[in-house]
């Protein structure tokens, strides 16, 4: 199930993909078979199969139940508090993953095995030969990566309860990789394994500055995470470039392995290099700030699909136009697929699934009786008659155009688990299906029968960007989240906005007119449903935009960071709930405003 393979080697992970891919079908069955065969005994799955005549593909259809966290989170609490692994697993669970617990609630556990990480090892394996293929001399530099861990906290049972990426950085899997000429990174694994984030962001920066002649490629996991950085080098470019003309370390960074693995790297005073570095950072403007820092650098990766294809624009600002590279697909859950055309455009990227990472099967969630597709929320995944199993397809028989929601079978113990994530399919790589990340099930604002989902909230949103702040308020739109307001009659939908102008950092000055069509835009283009709510039924009041000062969104960061998410897995949440959170957001307002007219609203032919 794991092959073999030398990432230094171009042609065979190439060959190894094909084949992969090629044979989709039968790689499914024997995961499922493999999976069956070690832990048709747990505790878990023998309520459900009957011995050795059960262990079969149909069976397992017929019998085990699709679930979702709620179902499994007895059993997956019962082994943090102590009880033996065998309630799911076959192999020891060795510790368990933290989701990033900003679109549900609290940060979910997911049991994962030893095995599970030479899985994941494999898999950022074959990133390699993809961009390769792309992209030629990436042996010939290194990759100024922003990566971070957060500290673990123990389960009853003395296991590590811990981000899935905090997990690969602190396992010996990646800190004892074979070197890859493919893959040299100019932070030192001090810097990363670093605990506290402040100290670890201005260290793997000033590593980056250093070796900026070195630099063929940048990037962090998420899009947010690398914005985050690129303020960060903007508010201390100055004393980074100090530390570059003197050859020391200011004396804030006070983590000794981070701060010796960094003076290994200056090597000394260079006076040249800062004063270069700081001219730059101290232009007027940093569009295109990426390219004049790190002149060789190829490409930006980091992930810009779902809610991060909203930093699209900020990101292409800062770039100089180097392409975003979307490369992966990936949850705590589970490993799913790569990007087989790196380079295209963000608005096209897809993921072809790995069929050797998990056993997959997609639950159809569009309605093709209706025009539009509504998805469920969270709330509703007891109740939803909707739902029916037998409707339930395998990995290499989804239809091209299709809306899904994946649902997995792993090695690591979850047995038909709902990931809450909608796919559509948009085509395949021999039998392996492509598919583009639509969003999470659960973020959606409702206030009366509306449900908006998180990808309308985007598309709403970009187009008052488009034709509202480009011209000729020459505003950038840098995060934004939303908040149905019920604590009036009727309720209606805020946005909160942190705007920064293009040319300057001097707070931006706010247009009243310009805001106000920002909100007639956004609700123009939501769809039919809550349309139909503020233009006839009345049900929803007229939307409003908040306005935050700079820096609120990173102080929202902070705080949910504080509550147990994990910097390196942070995403700005589309919709807030919380008490803590609102009250951020709501002490920074520097302007409030509504939406001056109802947007339009006819009847399809037959009432809704």
């Amino acid at each position: 199930m794991i092959p073999s393979y030398d990432p230094n080697d171009t042609e065979a992970g190439l060959k190894l993909l094909e084949d992969l891919t090629t044979n989709a079908e039968t790689i499914q069955q024997q995961v499922l078979q493999k999976i069956l065969s070690q832990n048709s005994g747990t505790q878990y799955l023998r309520a459900f199969l009957d011995g050795e005549s059960d262990k079969n593909q149909q069976s397992f259809k017929n019998k085990v139940p699709v679930v979702n966290y709620d179902d499994i989170k007895p059993f997956i609490q019962r082994i943090a508090d102590g009880e033996s692994s065998d309630i799911v697993s076959s192999q020891p669970i060795t510790e368990l993953l933290t989701s990033s617990g900003t679109s549900a609630g609290k940060p979910k556990l997911m049991p994962a095995t030893a095995e599970e990480l030479e899985r994941k090892t494999f898999f950022y394996n074959m990133l390699v030969p993809i961009m390769n293929k792309y992209v030629s001399g990436l042996d010939e530099g290194k990759g100024m990566y922003l990566l971070f861990i957060k500290p673990e906290i123990k389960t009853p049972s003395g296991l590590m309860a811990r981000p899935v990426l905090t997990s690969y950085y602190k396992s010996q899997h990646f800190r004892n990789r074979p070197f890859n000429k493919y893959n040299v990174y100019t932070s030192p694994d001090q810097t990363i394994l670093c605990q506290d984030s402040k100290q670890s962001m201005y260290c793997q920066l000033l590593c980056g500055l250093v070796q900026r002649s070195h630099v063929l490629r940048v990037g962090a996991v998420f899009a947010s995470a690398f914005l985050r950085a690129v303020k960060f080098l903007e508010d201390h470019f100055k004393e980074l470039c100090a530390d570059i003309r003197t050859g020391t370390v200011t004396s804030w960074i006070t983590d000794s392995a981070c701060r010796d693995s960094v003076l290994s790297v200056l090597q000394g005073p260079n006076q040249e290099l800062a004063d270069e570095i700081e001219a730059k950072c101290a232009e007027k403007s940093w569009e295109g700030i990426l390219t004049r820092l790190w002149p060789k650098a190829k490409y930006v990766e980091v992930i810009v699909t779902g809610s991060m294809a909203q930093y699209i624009p900020t990101l292409e600002f800062y770039s100089g136009g180097l392409p975003l590279v979307s490369t992966m697909y990936a949850s705590s859950e589970c490993y799913f697929g790569i990007n087989l055309n790196p380079l295209c455009s963000p608005s096209d990227v897809s993921y072809t699934l790995l069929p050797n990472m998990a056993y997959f099967e997609f639950l159809p969630v569009d309605d093709k009786s209706h025009e539009e597709i509504h998805f469920a929320s969270h709330e509703d995944n007891h109740s939803d008659e909707a739902l029916k199993e037998d409707l339930i397809v395998d990995l290499v028989n989804v239809e091209v155009g299709r809306y899904y929601e994946i649902v997995i079978t792993t090695f690591t113990g979850l047995y038909r688990y709902r990931v809450g994530d909608i796919l559509k399919v948009t085509g395949f790589h021999n039998k392996a299906p492509q598919f583009r990340f639509v969003q999470r099930r659960n973020v959606v604002l409702s206030i009366d029968t509306d449900k908006t989902s998180e990808e309308d909230l985007l598309n709403a949103v970009t187009q008052a960007k488009l034709n509202h702040l480009q011209q000729p308020s020459s505003l950038l739109l840098t995060e934004y989240t939303s908040y149905a307001d019920t604590s009036s009659i009727p309720g209606h939908y805020v946005l909160f906005w942190e705007l920064k102008p293009r040319y300057s950092n001097d707070p931006p000055k706010l247009d009243d007119k310009t805001m106000e069509l920002c909100c007639s835009e956004v609700e123009d283009c939501l769809d039919y449903v809550y349309r139909r709510c503020r233009n006839r039924d009345k049900s929803i009041g007229p939307l409003e935009i908040r306005v935050v000062s700079l820096g609120t969104f990173d102080s929202l960061m902070d705080f949910c960071v504080s509550q147990g998410s994990s910097v390196n897995q942070y995403k700005t949440p589309r919709c807030v709930k919380s008490g803590g959170a609102l009250e951020i957001l709501d002490s920074r307002v520097v302007g409030r405003f509504f939406s001056q007219r109802v947007p339009q609203w006819e009847p399809l032919g037959v009432d809704s």
